[in-house]
This record gives C-alpha cells, sequence and structure tokens, in this order.
C-alpha cells in the first residue's frame, strides 16, 4: 500500500478508497446511528482532499469510527463569509472536496446552500451524495400521507412571525414537516392546533438513537401530552396532515354514501365513510339503508 492510499474502515477490514474526480460532493451522514452510513459516503470522506463541516468535534466521531484520518475543516454559518471562498479556491485549484453537516443530508437547514450555489456559479461540478435524512426518516413513520409533502424547516421563534407563517401554510394540500426545540415544543404544538386546526399529526424524537420515539395523535391531544410531560430531549420532528377534506354536512355525507355504494358493497361502503369522516360505522350504514331505499329525505 503506498503513502498516497486513503483508506477507511468496514468492521476490522480496511479498505482504500478510490481517487476522487475534482467536485464538491455532498455528503449525507447518520442522524443519530453511526451504522447508518452508506459505502459511497465512507468512500468519499476518506478519499476527499477536504472534508468541511458544521462542528469539527462531531464529524471527528463519525471519522474515527470508520479509521478516516482527515482533519475536517470547519464551515458553518458564521464563518460561511470567510471559509466559502476559501473552498472554492481549493477547489478550482483541482483539490476535491466533501461537505458535511452535524448530522443528515447536508443543506436541510444549514448553510451548505451559500456553498454550492458558489461552486456552480464557478462552472465547479457538484455531486450529491444521498442518505440519511431526519426528514424522510419521521415522513415515512408518521403515517400521514406522503403523496406531496413540504419541509417547512424551524418556524420563527418569536410568537408573532410564527403565526404568520403559519397562517401562509395552512391552505397548502400537503403534509407538512417542521423541524423544533424540544423546549419549544408544546408551545408550538399548541398555536399549531389553533391556527391549522386539529389535525393528525405525528412527533418524531431522537430517530435512529437509542430512545427513539414516534408519537402520533391530534396536534390537540399532543400539545396536552407535552404540556403535562417533562421538555423532551433531542431533536424533534412535527409531521402535520394536510388540509382535511372531510365532508361535514349533512349532504356532503349523503353524497359519499352514495358514491361508496356505486362501487362496493353498503357495508363496505359504511366502513370507508367512517374512515374517512370520523363519524359512527353503524350510523352511516343505516343513513345508507335509507338512501338507496328512497328514504332519505
Amino acid at each position: 500500500m503506498t503513502q498516497q492510499q486513503k483508506t477507511y474502515l468496514v468492521g476490522q477490514t480496511e479498505i482504500a478508497a478510490p481517487p476522487l474526480e475534482v467536485a464538491l460532493y455532498l455528503v449525507a451522514t447518520p442522524i443519530g446511528n453511526l451504522r447508518d452510513i452508506t459505502l459511497r459516503a465512507l468512500e468519499t470522506l476518506a478519499g476527499a482532499d477536504i472534508v468541511a463541516c458544521e462542528d469539527t468535534r462531531v464529524t471527528r466521531v463519525l471519522l474515527d469510527r470508520y479509521g478516516i484520518r482527515q482533519r475536517p475543516a470547519a464551515y458553518h454559518e458564521h464563518n460561511a463569509g470567510e471559509a466559502g471562498p476559501k473552498l472554492i479556491a481549493a477547489l478550482a485549484a483541482g483539490q476535491s472536496v466533501a461537505l458535511v453537516s452535524d448530522a443528515g443530508t447536508p443543506l436541510v437547514s444549514d448553510p451548505g446552500f451559500r456553498l454550492v450555489g458558489m461552486a456552480i456559479e464557478a462552472g465547479i461540478r457538484v455531486i450529491p451524495i444521498p442518505g440519511a435524512s431526519a426528514v424522510l426518516a419521521a415522513m415515512t413513520a408518521s403515517g400521514l400521507p406522503s403523496d406531496t409533502f413540504m419541509f417547512a424547516g424551524f418556524l420563527p421563534t418569536k410568537d408573532g412571525q410564527k403565526r404568520t407563517r403559519l397562517e401562509a401554510l395552512k391552505s397548502a394540500d400537503a403534509t407538512l414537516i417542521f423541524f423544533e426545540s424540544p423546549r419549544r415544543l408544546k408551545e408550538t404544538l399548541a398555536l399549531l392546533a389553533e391556527v391549522l386546526g386539529d389535525r393528525q399529526a405525528a412527533i418524531g424524537r431522537e430517530l435512529t438513537k437509542a430512545f427513539e420515539e414516534m408519537r402520533y395523535g391530534t396536534l390537540a391531544t399532543l400539545a396536552e401530552h407535552y404540556a403535562q410531560a417533562a421538555t423532551p430531549k433531542g431533536e424533534v420532528v412535527i409531521c402535520v396532515a394536510p388540509p382535511s377534506e372531510t365532508p361535514d354536512r349533512p349532504q356532503d355525507i349523503d353524497r359519499l354514501l352514495l358514491s361508496l355504494v356505486a362501487e362496493m358493497p353498503a357495508s363496505k361502503a359504511a366502513a370507508e365513510a367512517a374512515k374517512m369522516t370520523g363519524q359512527p360505522k353503524q350510523a352511516l350504514y343505516r343513513r345508507l339503508l335509507e338512501l338507496r331505499d328512497g328514504h332519505g329525505g
């Protein structure tokens, strides 16, 4: 093995990292469990000339876990103005740069987008190395519609600004996903219920870690739970269902029942309507029989 070769560990096996082309690599890292790293991410971190990160202490833990002998360089919100141009200069000089965040996929609620914009403007290739994401982990475990969803990041800390932001999101026909501080969770849930209505929601906390938790319920019941519980610890992701299109007027429910019974047996139609409206199946079944027999009024 030549001195120039760079290596990483998989288990107890030392593997040589292949050489990298000159590019800015956006490397997703684990959101908690250090085993949630891809082989391609390890190759990239080991092979890059420069590893840029938010917190060198956090990234050092990951690098040490896999025997990667890189010395990470800081790139974060407070030094981006100075560190960004230096990284672009290194890329222009023929060096490869791997960018990581403290956890998860870079550019999700971190300043990496500025560096990517500078790289694109300079004609430097940008290569994503996909992997862990708290947004997608919470979304898939939430049980909420996933055909359309919107990541809204962190809400403003001031109540007035937070309320204004939620009013703007209120009509979005998508599952909404937020990051939130554990200290502000109960207040944010109460405000979400007030502004968005009492929608179904899910809270993901400490995802992939030893004390991982998913909690489900309406926004109001979740707000009540966290108002009474001790302040939770760790990273928090809030998933909120889209605006309800559930019919609540009697004539709307009648139309729903008749539409469903045209495609399935009456008992199944009543069961489906119960799921969609939250009303008792037996009451809906009786109403459907009345409508079918011409006694629906």
